[in-house]
């Protein structure tokens, strides 16, 4: 596929990886015979590290196929987390490598995650934006929270620790973005 042909969303081997375009600039040159490059930035399958790449408009890569399956979040089982596909009930197990910070979202219930697969094998998980998670340690709410702005931490039922606003208190279930891993609101 030529490097003009790319859309956002699509996933290309490169150097030997896998990598999902999730934006696109294009430069036209200004001088006569240039050539229009454009400007990738693309994310690993699985890992997720970024990558930037700049290539010619007549320029190839590899595009490959990606799956995505609705699935429920099953169990940890040691070091493997379990999940379990919404229509056929397939099990998919993905490793603590290829689940990386993720881990800290996956609570039993989560709702719109998707596992990745290439040539039928589990590579990626895909988390919601939010996720509720309850607040299970932090400091006692002040008199006059509400009116000052300053957060504190907060421990999760996950472990992950986040900033609060003081209003917040233990046993409360939270909004939590799955992208920036700060506070979006009560639940």
């Amino acid at each position: 596929m030529k490097a003009s042909e790319i859309k956002k969303g699509n996933v290309v081997e490169h150097d030997g990886k896998v990598w999902q375009v999730r934006g696109i600039e294009r430069s036209s040159p200004q001088g006569r015979g240039g050539n229009v490059t454009f400007r990738f930035t693309m994310y690993s399958v699985p890992g997720g590290q970024k990558l930037d790449l700049s290539l010619r408009a007549e320029d190839d890569l590899r595009e490959t196929e990606l799956t995505r399956r609705a699935v429920d979040y099953s169990y940890k089982d040691d070091s493997a987390y379990v999940f379990m596909d919404r229509e056929d009930y397939t099990q998919y197990t993905l490793d603590a490598a290829a689940i990386g910070d993720a881990s800290g979202y996956l609570v039993e219930g989560i709702e719109d995650c998707y596992v990745q697969l290439i040539d039928g094998a589990p590579v990626a998980l895909q988390l919601p934006q939010n996720v509720v998670l309850e607040v299970v340690e932090t400091a006692p709410e002040l008199k006059g929270a509400t009116a000052t702005k300053r957060p504190k931490p907060a421990r999760l039922s996950t472990g992950i620790e986040i900033l609060v606003p003081e209003y917040i208190s233990t046993g409360e279930k939270v909004y939590v973005s799955t992208t920036t891993g700060e506070f979006g609101g009560r639940a």
